[in-house]
């Protein structure tokens, strides 16, 4: 008889039931998770956005212009003699600045004045001469024409002595301008003759630039199409104009801005025909010397106010060939594109014109988390959460501030 021996599949049904068994718990244990919800919805951060009064500013590449510009010149010729100021330093008008050699000058009027005093020696001569010929025709005594002879020499005596003693002021302001003054006050430049040089020969020889610079001018110019689109916004209601006299703010080379604030001056009422472009000028106090006439500086220029202005962050706006779209958060969490238009951009936020009325909710990080339809998470944007800390309001601040 032989001896009995299990099936191989007897031995392996234990085996093959446990891993059935474990095989089911595992699949309960994923449809349990499926049925709580699965993976949390992203977190996207977004701004509410609201109407607000909104100021436009608009940033102007312009030069800087210094008030008042002299230039020293010499209004006599000969040889300078000293330079008396120092280069780069402030003046003030009446300042001596050069001398040169006075000697020919004061001879001058040395002999001017000598013959102012034989013009007069003249003309006391002829007048009493003309005296007495007027008591002597009365008696028949002399002819009618030595005594018209006698009138008409002191007549050109008096107009002798006239003559004479302005050529004495002559040679007198000459000798004054051999000692060359500044003519108005401000910082001046360096010396653009020394001593010995021969100035004023045949022409009025420039000698040192004198500059005004506290305050100074900075000259910018605007596109005349930006005018005439800002003027049917003001007349149409849509924008308002600044209160008082625009506050004009000052961007140097470097970026930075600076601290003093300028005053609109005035604008041109013509348009440059080769540019296109109206020139306008504004005033900036320079109590540092800071600003130099020459510098190229960006002017930053308040010009309206809108009063219903919504804006959103630069980043929140995505655009297609379609147009411009903001991602929004509804009320039930999920995520709907909205068409907007845009006007211009004030800082890093651009002026939404049409498609949002106040009240959204607008992603500005995590728009890759964002599909149309997705469910997400809303959590306030980083700045708006600083401004809620500061008590600032959603809308962003005007341009310069």
């Amino acid at each position: 008889m032989r001896g009995y021996r299990p099936s191989l599949s007897l031995s392996l049904l234990p085996l093959a039931m446990a891993m059935t068994l474990a095989l089911t718990a595992c699949g309960d244990d994923k449809g349990a998770a499926a049925a709580g919800g699965g993976m949390p919805p992203a977190e996207v951060s977004v701004v509410t956005v609201q109407p607000g009064k909104l100021a436009l500013t608009t940033e102007l590449p312009g030069r800087l212009e210094a008030m008042r510009t002299a230039e020293v010149r010499a209004r006599v010729a000969g040889i300078v003699k000293q330079r008396v100021f120092k280069e780069g330093s402030d003046v003030k008008a009446g300042d001596v600045l050069f001398r040169i050699d006075p000697a020919p000058f004061k001879a001058a009027y040395d002999s001017a004045a000598a013959a102012v005093a034989r013009a007069e020696a003249v003309r006391d001569q002829t007048k009493a001469q003309a005296d007495r010929a007027e008591s002597l025709i009365g008696k028949k005594m002399i002819s009618q024409s030595d005594y018209d002879l006698s009138i008409a020499n002191a007549k050109q005596a008096v107009a002798d002595v006239a003559a004479a003693k302005a050529a004495q002021e002559t040679a007198r302001l000459n000798l004054g301008y051999a000692t060359v003054t500044a003519p108005i006050s401000g910082r001046i430049g360096r010396a653009l003759v020394t001593e010995g040089a021969l100035v004023g020969q045949g022409e009025a020889t420039q000698l040192a630039l004198v500059q005004q610079i506290d305050p100074l001018y900075v000259n910018f110019t605007q596109s005349s199409v930006e005018v005439l689109k800002l003027k049917r916004a003001l007349d149409s209601g849509a924008l308002k104009r600044v209160d008082g006299q625009a506050e004009v703010a000052l961007l140097l080379e470097d970026g930075s801005e600076y601290k003093n604030k300028g005053k609109l001056l005035f604008s041109d009422m013509s348009v440059d025909p080769s540019t296109g472009s109206i020139t306008l000028r504004a005033e900036f106090p320079n109590p540092s010397r800071l600003l130099l006439p020459g510098m190229y500086v960006r002017v930053r220029l308040e010009q309206a106010v809108a009063s219903n202005a919504i804006t959103v962050p630069q980043r929140a706006l995505q655009r297609n060939p379609q147009g411009a779209t903001v991602m929004l958060v509804g009320a039930d969490g999920k995520v709907a594109a909205q068409p907007v238009t845009v006007g211009d951009a004030q800082g890093d936020y651009w002026i939404i014109t049409e498609g949002l009325k106040g009240g959204e909710q607008v992603i500005v990080e995590g728009v890759q988390h964002a599909q149309p339809g997705a469910v997400v998470k809303a959590v306030p944007f980083g700045a708006q959460q600083e401004a809620a800390k500061t008590g600032a309001a959603a809308t962003p601040p005007a341009a310069g501030k």
